[in-house]
This record gives structure tokens, C-alpha cells and sequence, in this order.
């Protein structure tokens, strides 16, 4: 059983980038997943919202853990909020996640900036293709 949380205290996002040996970065938003029973460390996100974009820095699972589909419910989650804020358009580091993870969570082209794009619309409305 896991948990995913916001990150409210910016102290303690900069301790969990430390421990996920990920940059940082002053203004993003976090979440932390952690195995709930044994209060370990599963994995982090940083991303921000800008208008009607988000852009998603990075997706780290811990280290030495190999949990491909815990990885993929914090990936949506993140993106899941991003939607949920009004932002429907994603866009995704490349250098800041596994690009199969990217790839299987709906991120499917880059763009000329070499950002991998999803377009959300739809995604979570539990229609699948947007369409009612």
C-alpha cells in the first residue's frame, strides 16, 4: 500500500530532492509517494502550472526500486491535478523522467524544444477520448 502527498513545506521538498538526487527548483510544486505501511520512499515529482499548461520536470522513483506501475500512478496523478487546475496541455522534461514511463502515461510526441507533449483534454473524464 502507498501514499502520494503534496509537498507543502518547501523544506522539505528541498530534503526529499536531496534524497532523490534531483535538482530543486525554487516555485514547483511536489508530490511524494512513500510505501505507507513501511514509511519508505517510493518516488517524487516536480512540476508547475502555467495558465493553461503544465509542465512536468521531473518523475523519479527511488533508488534501487523497480515498481513500473506504482511509477505510473504517481505520473498520472501529477498529471490528474495539472488537468484537474485547468490546464490541459502537459509538457515534460525529458531528461527529468523514464521515457517509457512518459511514453506509457500518454506523453506521445516532442515538441521543436524537445519537451515530450500530451494533450490531457478528455483524459480524465472517464470518457477515454474526451468525447461524451
Amino acid at each position: 500500500m502507498f501514499k502520494i502527498e503534496p509537498i507543502q513545506d518547501k523544506a522539505r521538498q528541498k530534503e526529499l530532492c536531496n534524497l532523490f538526487e534531483i535538482k530543486y527548483i525554487e516555485g514547483l510544486f511536489g508530490y511524494y509517494m512513500f510505501d505507507y505501511e513501511k514509511g519508505s520512499p517510493m518516488g517524487m515529482t516536480q512540476f508547475e502550472i502555467n495558465g493553461e499548461s503544465g509542465y512536468i520536470n521531473d518523475i523519479k522513483e527511488y533508488k534501487g526500486l523497480n515498481d513500473t506501475e506504482a511509477m505510473f500512478i504517481l505520473a498520472r496523478q501529477t498529471m490528474n491535478f495539472i488537468d484537474c487546475c485547468g490546464a490541459h496541455i502537459c509538457y515534460a522534461n525529458p531528461s527529468g523522467a523514464d521515457e517509457r514511463l512518459l511514453s506509457s502515461v500518454g506523453f506521445k510526441s516532442k515538441n521543436r524544444d524537445g519537451l515530450f507533449v500530451c494533450d490531457m483534454t478528455g483524459m480524465f473524464d472517464g470518457h477515454c477520448d474526451g468525447k461524451h
